[in-house]
């Protein structure tokens, strides 16, 4: 064979090879548009939803109807239910979400320190409801429970019921709370709640206008989530050093002066 012949068909061997090159690369960057596109519309499908899910927390629960504070409400607009020595020299401010798993936490491990102070009368604590799990999640349990929970500040039972709620907590992603049917049951946990007076006021919603009124409350003071805890105005847990026995040892000190 001709060297010129060689050179020829080796000429035509690389623009071969040339040719299934671009062809490949040309194929990866079909790949690559198809895979981006797919992932750019998945990312503003999961925008959208992000965005509707805080839009849906915005407002908690339905503002129609007249707004009702439970009995004994205080604090600004009434939106603060209390708990404890009205004199008390600490005071203990807490948001919480009875749908919120770090909520269920807090209430897990400072339960008992909680109620040993308020019931020594060195701790008032002022709780404030919110409904972000609603928000975030979908569903409706948060506002249910924080109904229910306000219909249990009517009969003097708000302490009791709290904690029920917090100790038979669902999954986050359970809207159990939503059924006013399993709010009631669980009013049976506690001594004299379950009458006709407090089932009319979980079955009609009573509190929904206020308990909205108080999610609005807990997005305009800018806080970060739920549980929001605060000692006499300091956020007290966001410190990571912070136990149930530094409570203690705080509220104590602060009860001798």
């Amino acid at each position: 064979m001709s060297e010129k012949n060689r050179e020829g068909k080796r000429t035509a061997r690389e623009r071969l090879a040339q040719e299934r090159d671009k062809q490949k690369t040309a194929d990866r960057r079909r790949r690559v548009l198809v895979v981006g596109g797919a992932v750019v519309g998945v990312l503003a499908l999961a925008a959208v939803i992000g965005v509707v899910a805080a839009n849906s927390g915005k407002d908690g629960a339905d503002t129609a109807g007249p707004l009702t504070a439970p009995s004994g409400a205080n604090g600004d607009d009434s939106l603060s239910i209390p708990v404890g020595k009205e004199g008390a020299r600490s005071t203990l401010t807490v948001w919480e979400d009875f749908r919120c798993p770090a909520c269920k936490g807090f209430e897990d491990g400072y339960r008992s320190t909680i109620n040993e102070l308020t019931g020594a009368g060195q701790l008032k604590v002022e709780y404030h409801l919110a409904t972000l799990i609603d928000g975030n999640m979908g569903g409706s349990g948060s506002v249910h429970a924080a109904n229910a929970a306000a219909c249990a500040q009517d009969a003097g039972k708000f302490p009791e019921y709290h904690d029920v709620l917090f100790e038979n907590q669902p999954a986050e992603t359970d809207d159990a709370y939503a059924k006013n049917s399993r709010l009631i049951e669980l009013a049976g946990k506690v001594d004299g709640l379950t009458t006709g007076t407090f089932e009319k006021c979980v079955e009609d919603g009573t509190h929904n206008s206020w308990v909205a009124k108080s999610h609005q409350a807990f997005q305009k003071g800018g806080f970060s989530g739920t549980p929001t805890v605060l000692l006499n105005g300091k956020n007290i847990y966001q410190d990571r050093s912070m136990t149930p026995a530094k409570l203690k040892q705080m509220v104590q000190r602060a009860d001798k002066g």
